[in-house]
């Protein structure tokens, strides 16, 4: 299938707990899919999928609150950076904006908040496609399992990164055009795909007002679900699709997800990295579409 820009792509802004988050949709018929990108990215991460997905799909990409063009508001009694945050935004995303349930699309840490909101209301989501689902192995219940020096240096390097002043030169180290490029260059199976648009796309809202404490939050985030705990728990139908050559979550690691009753396919991409629907959409897309032609 061809990837194609026969389907526009309108961007939207929706209020959401008074705070304003960015969308992108495509597409005017079809059962509704909503994109959920991963830790760092935006929904301008699935823009080579949108335009496609949309000749059989009315298609949402959402911007997760801290993350984009959405609201980062500072860590604290207003929001608190978790799944269940993320979750509950998806679901209300659902109910206000798109109506009905929906089939939700993750990538890295957006497959666990889109598991979390089937979880906390399984009636509003269809099924959910995983690609390349976060490990969290900076979890403190897998960090038990590590040998003592591995725990005490992710431990030390979280505690240090708590210090304001630390963090933002940290994060200042990182957001530059040359280390973003390195770091994509490791994720990426093909290496053709990361461009300067690529880069540029999502280095510009590391600028935008609130994104180091937001950074430094989900650094520092250790709690909450893992995957592994809410899959016992879904009962709509999970797709799991994985790239062989992802270098943060390892496939070998993936492929323990294939047996959970939720799950009914799980489709290794072979020479794809970490995140495979912008690496290659043109296997991605047709994979997607046949999955949710079935709903």
């Amino acid at each position: 299938m061809p990837l194609t820009q026969t389907h526009p792509v309108s961007t939207h802004t929706w209020q959401w707990r008074s705070f304003p988050i960015r969308y992108q949709q495509a597409g005017e018929t079809g059962v509704p899919m909503l994109l959920v990108h991963g830790f760092g990215a935006s929904s301008d991460h699935w823009r080579k999928n949108l335009p496609v997905l949309a000749d059989t799909n009315r298609v949402f990409a959402i911007d997760l609150i801290g993350f984009g063009y959405s609201a980062k508001p500072a860590p604290g009694e207003a929001i608190q950076y978790t799944f269940e945050t993320w979750g509950q935004q998806l679901l209300d995303f659902c109910h206000e904006v798109i109506g009905e349930p929906a089939l939700l699309v993750g990538n890295s840490i957006g497959c666990v908040a889109a598991l979390q909101a089937a979880v906390l209301e399984p009636e509003w989501v269809r099924g959910v496609a995983m690609l390349d689902c976060s490990l969290r192995m900076l979890h403190d219940r897998k960090r038990a399992t590590l040998p003592w020096y591995r725990r005490f240096g992710s431990v030390w390097l979280q505690q240090v990164l708590g210090n304001r002043a630390i963090g933002q030169f940290f994060f200042s180290q990182i957001a530059q055009p040359k280390t973003v490029r390195k770091v994509l260059l490791q994720a990426y199976g093909r290496k053709d795909a990361v461009t300067d648009e690529l880069v540029d796309l999502l280095l510009k809202p590391a600028f935008e007002p609130g994104a180091v404490d937001v950074f430094l939050a989900f650094i520092r985030y250790s709690q909450g679900p893992l995957a592994e705990d809410l899959l016992p728990q879904v009962t709509c139908p999970v797709l799991v699709l994985w790239g062989t050559e992802d270098p943060w979550e390892p496939i070998a690691l993936g492929r323990e997800f294939a047996n959970y009753p939720c799950v009914q396919d799980f489709i290794p991409l072979d020479g794809l990295g970490h995140c495979p629907q912008d690496e290659a959409p043109e296997v991605v897309n047709p994979i997607l579409q046949r999955w949710a032609a079935v709903f």
